[in-house]
């Protein structure tokens, strides 16, 4: 019984610790100067709209090219079960906001953080440093994917968009953090 009750406790305490890590890690993360800015896909709106929530992502990508902290940016995110590529309205947007396509980079087959930081590393194999844009309780976990496949100089962003749904998102992430740690 004792044995079961530490078990137990250790097991909560651990998950307890690895979330307070992922909420600390996702609000203090700030960009550094980088060349590129990696924002990660998600839901189009039927009507072919960003959503609340990637539109708050790209926004924020927007402002890290504005400010001059990235050149270029990467838009990563597969094709949605709304019949719309991520990558495609993401750059669509940042386009009708003053970035030049020039400056633009579509990942159509992101459609996960480890396929983004996949296809990012075969697209840019030489880059030095990235900025991530995603959500705050997604970023110590897309810090993970991009260290494994060697880009050393990451920094992270998320924007200041919550939802009732981060709860969840955030039991989701424990799991999927220690996913990507054996691959």
């Amino acid at each position: 019984m004792k044995k079961n009750r530490f078990i137990i406790t250790t097991i909560f305490l651990w998950f307890i610790i690895h979330q307070i890590i992922i909420i600390t890690d996702g609000l203090i993360s700030k960009p550094n100067k980088s060349e590129y800015a990696v924002i990660l896909g998600n839901k189009i709106n039927n009507d072919g709209t960003l959503s609340k929530r990637l539109k708050a992502r790209v926004l924020k990508g927007l402002e890290l090219y504005n400010d001059s902290l990235v050149k270029k940016i990467v838009v990563s995110g597969g094709l949605g079960k709304e019949g719309f590529y991520e990558a495609q309205k993401m750059a669509e947007f940042l386009v009708e906001n003053g970035v030049k396509k020039q400056n633009i980079i579509i990942d159509d087959y992101g459609n996960n953080s480890w396929l983004t930081a996949m296809n990012f590393k075969k697209l840019k194999p030489n880059s030095k440093s990235v900025i991530i844009v995603t959500q705050f309780y997604h970023i110590t976990r897309c810090k993970l994917a991009f260290r494994k496949l060697g880009i050393k100089n990451i920094s992270a962003v998320s924007p200041n968009y919550f939802e009732i749904r981060d709860f969840y998102s955030l039991f989701r992430e424990f799991f999927g953090y220690y996913k990507y740690l054996i691959l």
